[in-house]
Parts: structure tokens; sequence; C-alpha cells
């Protein structure tokens, strides 16, 4: 595992940990009583049912793992409340878009608090690390996997 530090806010890191403690004591006891059931049918060489269940119960293994992994390295990071005029962790962007010519708005948020139809993007996406450290009035090209997005700011903002 990367030893890579995960800046989130204090909200993220405990939506993280509920999510973890959800999986740990409620999905994966109910998926080891699906794979004794199926076990107690007898000829586990041709049991669809055992063989699907303990697959579904090595992948939420895995999904523990991963995300125990983001909170062993999460670094709790508390968001500023006056607006400096750059772009930093936790601001609300207001960009131009300056092939398409509309404006959207971006927040800049930690791991497991992103949502991209809200336009929360993780701080360490190529999007934001883009915008990071950039102020109102700067144009900015950014390579993303998708290609080349040209931005001006428009706004830097603080919500709660």
């Amino acid at each position: 595992m990367s030893s890579d530090r995960i800046p989130m806010t204090r909200a993220g890191y405990e939506k993280l940990k509920a999510e973890v403690e959800h999986l740990d004591t409620v999905e994966m006891p109910k998926l080891a009583q699906r794979v004794a059931a199926a076990r107690s049918e007898g000829d586990l060489s041709e049991n669809a049912e055992y063989h699907g269940a303990r697959e579904s119960q090595g992948m939420l293994q895995a999904k523990i793992n991963l995300l125990r992994d983001k909170l062993a390295r999460a670094v709790i990071v508390e968001r500023q409340k006056e607006a400096t005029g750059e772009v930093v962790f936790g601001s609300t962007v207001v960009v131009k878009d300056l092939k398409f010519g509309d404006n959207e708005t971006f927040v800049l948020v930690g791991a497991g608090e992103e949502d991209y139809d809200a336009g929360k993007i993780n701080v360490a996406s190529p999007l934001a690390q883009g915008l990071l450290g950039r102020k109102v009035g700067e144009r900015v090209a950014i390579d993303v996997p998708a290609g080349k997005m040209q931005f001006e700011i428009l706004e830097v903002k603080f919500e709660d």
C-alpha cells in the first residue's frame, strides 16, 4: 500500500469510518450466513450459490481493506473560513470553461466526500490539482484523462 497521506475533512473521515463499521458489522455477517447456508447444501464443487457468496465475501473484504487503508493514511484538514482569493482545500471555485463558454462550480473535498454530480471533486484529482493555488482572474489549462481543459477562475469562496 502507498504511504501517501490523504487529505480529508473531519466529516469525510467520520463518513468513511461509519461505512467501514457498517460493512464490517452488518454486511460481512450477512455474507457469512449466505456462505454457511450454501455450504450446508452439500457438494461444493457445483454449488453456484456457495461460490458466488465466497466471491462476494472476498470483494467486500477487499473494499473494507481499501477503506481502512484510506483511514490509516488520512490527514484531517480544517477548512479555511475566509476567502483569500486563492483556490485551496475546501474552497468552492467558480470557473468559466473557455472551450464551451459556460460556468462550472467545483468544491475541492477530501477522499470519500467526492460527488461529481454535485461538483464535489477530490482534491487529489488532476482537475483539482490544476486549480490549487490559482487566483481569481487567472486562466489555467489542465491536463485531464479526457484531454486538456481550459478555465478562467471567476470566484473562490467558502460555504458550509
